[in-house]
């Protein structure tokens, strides 16, 4: 399968490009917002090839793609949606207030993040060729390197970190809906060669303008917070003002507003206070990672890795610039990695122990996966669904990071962990960083081991059991009504049969039932949809009414089952208010989707017309 096939069926099974509401990426994902949640067959995106599994987080699906193939499926994905799927995103509105801030923080970062790891790499390759060691060899030192070389990578290692603040506003403002040039030119303005330079006013070398005869102002140069707020003041200042200014003017008046008002108020009130703001958060991280006996290294390597989970990670990204940008180290980077390595050797612990063939095929690459910085697919394939072996690899990370502090590491760049981050220390530190990382792996391997083994593989070792034999399986109707063939459902992703093969009901009471032996695996929030894996094996989605996740402001279901519960064929597990669901314009259609339909030979609807949940309604064979 090309990028471009890969890219059509992740727009199919996310239930069309209609409900794709806006496209993006990050280094190793494609971030996808959508209209409608329930039209995507995650199962069936997770099996694609070259896909390494997928989340939800901060409102958005995520599909794990890895590096290099994320940017060429994005570029695919928006030649069918449209730049960015059309913007869309502040239509909809996924999670709380906090998670959409995490996740704007993010869309602003990540574009950025290449550059800086470009940047991080030439500062490493520069401390390789100016070691006295490596020069020794070529019998050459320090004083034999000329100037001009020098010179030359000083070009390559500082441009980002001296004009950051003209990429933080490009950014932001192409984020927030505002012209990205007007964004360049302001972030520009904050590290202007007319301002003295914030690096000299820091060293003592130049003095500060005065305003005012108490106002102190100098550039920006290294500064986050100030350009990210100038960046989203200047956007929505921009787009209020092309509302208002008449078109014959707007091409005069416009930047020269947004650019004079966004200058003004960046150097007199937002710059001044929010750098006093990013220096003391950097002043509290860096004096925690110095605490004494490692103690910081051991606490940020033991829970970085929940940062992620939550989606809460890309805040780092911040920390880890102004460091950059500020002193020219990056102090997070190798306590990171080791919590990322650990991950790594908790999951090649569980591929090489389980006897499950399924879980050993997403194991192995994803052990090597994460050993590459790319730890998605071993923390949210494997280690977290298990959960010990993720708190294995929290233990090792925090060994790992205890010992990183204790050799004070830190790193020339940022963007890239593992394996390939031993770019970011080609000096007397690489010996160090590869010791601390492999304690870490092995920390994580060895209690993964020993006391992490999925409690059923244990059985399975000390007790086989002889595995039932089923040829096939029945599912009962759910409701009483009359059963319609799959291709008359009023919905293309059910009537396709997108989602998996299914059987639909046009209800005649609101009462629905379990149509196998099984135990609850899902409802979702709205209660509109109810998942049963059944004692033989299938996995069901019970989708009550077509379009009903869009009624909020009424409760149409009354639930009367819980997640995990056993419940009998025919037992009564929600009854829907039909005339509530007709009164929201809705279908009150009832569907029983195979999601597992691969397991199958054959799926068969057996009956249409008149039904009751005493009729069997389809046969599955296996």
């Amino acid at each position: 399968m090309n990028d471009k096939e890969l890219a059509l069926k992740i727009i199919e099974l996310t239930g069309s490009k209609e409900n794709i509401s806006s496209v993006r990426h990050c280094a190793t994902r494609l971030r996808l917002v959508v209209k409608n949640k329930d039209k995507i067959n995650v199962k069936a995106i997770e099996s694609l090839d070259k896909v390494k599994g997928s989340f939800f987080n901060s409102g958005q699906y995520q599909i794990i793609l890895g590096t290099g193939l994320v940017n060429r499926v994005y570029d695919e994905v928006i030649k069918v949606t449209g730049e960015e799927g059309n913007n869309n995103d502040e239509k909809i509105v996924y999670g709380n207030k906090f998670q959409r801030a995490i996740r704007t923080f993010s869309d602003v970062f990540v574009p950025i993040i290449p550059v800086l790891v470009a940047t991080g790499l030439f500062m490493g390759l520069r401390g390789l060729l100016t070691q006295e060691a490596i020069l020794h060899l070529f019998g050459l030192t320090t004083k034999s390197v000329p100037a001009n070389l020098l010179t030359f990578t000083q070009v390559l290692t500082d441009t980002a970190f001296a004009f950051l603040p003209a990429l933080v506003c490009w950014s932001t403002f192409k984020n927030f809906g505002g012209s990205p040039v007007i964004g360049i030119v302001l972030g520009l303005m904050l590290v202007s060669p007319s301002l003295p330079s914030a690096y000299d006013v820091g060293s003592g070398a130049a003095k500060p303008l005065m305003f005012f005869n108490f106002l102190k102002v100098s550039g920006y140069q290294g500064s986050v917070l100030p350009a990210f707020v100038t960046g989203i003041l200047g956007a929505n200042m921009e787009k209020w003002l092309r509302k208002r200014i008449p078109d014959a003017l707007d091409l005069i008046l416009t930047p020269f507003l947004t650019l004079l008002i966004g200058m003004t108020v960046a150097l007199f009130a937002i710059g001044p206070a929010l750098h006093t703001v990013e220096t003391a958060v950097l002043f509290v991280v860096e004096n925690l990672l110095q605490l004494p006996l490692g103690l910081g290294g051991l606490l940020y390597g033991s829970f970085r890795q929940l940062l992620g989970i939550f989606g809460i990670h890309h805040i780092l990204n911040f920390l880890e610039i102004s460091m950059l940008a500020n002193d020219g180290w990056n102090y997070l980077n190798p306590i990171g990695t080791c919590g990322n390595i650990a991950q790594a050797g908790a999951v090649l612990a569980i591929a090489i122990k389980v006897h499950d063939q399924k879980m050993k095929q997403v194991a192995y690459p994803s052990a090597l996966s994460a050993a590459l910085g790319i730890t998605e697919p071993a923390v949210f394939g494997v280690n977290l669904r298990l959960v010990k072996p993720f708190i294995a690899a929290m233990i090792g990370g925090g060994v790992g990071g205890f010992l990183a502090s204790i050799f004070h590491l830190k790193a020339t760049g940022m963007g890239i962990t593992g394996i390939p981050g031993t770019l970011l220390y080609l000096n007397n530190q690489l010996p160090f960083y590869i010791l601390v990382n492999l304690v870490a792996f092995a920390v994580a391997f060895s209690i993964t081991w020993l006391f992490c083994v999925p409690k059923t593989e244990k059985e399975d070792v000390v007790e086989p059991k002889e595995e039932k034999e089923v040829s096939s399986e029945s599912l009962f109707a759910i409701a009483s009504g009359d059963a319609i063939e799959m291709s008359a459902i009023k919905d293309p992703m059910f009537a396709e049969g997108i989602m998996g093969p299914c059987a639909a009901i046009e209800p005649a009471d609101g009462k629905i039932y379990a149509p196998a032996d099984g135990t609850i695996s899902f409802i979702s929030e709205s209660e509109h949809a109810i998942g049963i894996i059944t004692n033989e094996g299938a996995e069901l989605l019970l989708h009550l009414g077509i379009d009903t996740v869009k009624i909020t402001d009424e409760k149409v279901f009354d639930t009367k089952v819980t997640m995990g519960q056993k419940v009998k064929k025919g037992d009564l597990l929600t009854v829907m208010d039909l005339d509530g669901v007709e009164r929201h314009q809705c279908q009150k259609t009832v569907i029983t989707i195979v999601t597992n339909h691969n397991s199958y030979t054959d799926i068969a609807q057996v009956k249409t017309g008149s039904i009751t949940p005493d009729d069997i309604i389809m046969e599955l064979s296996l």
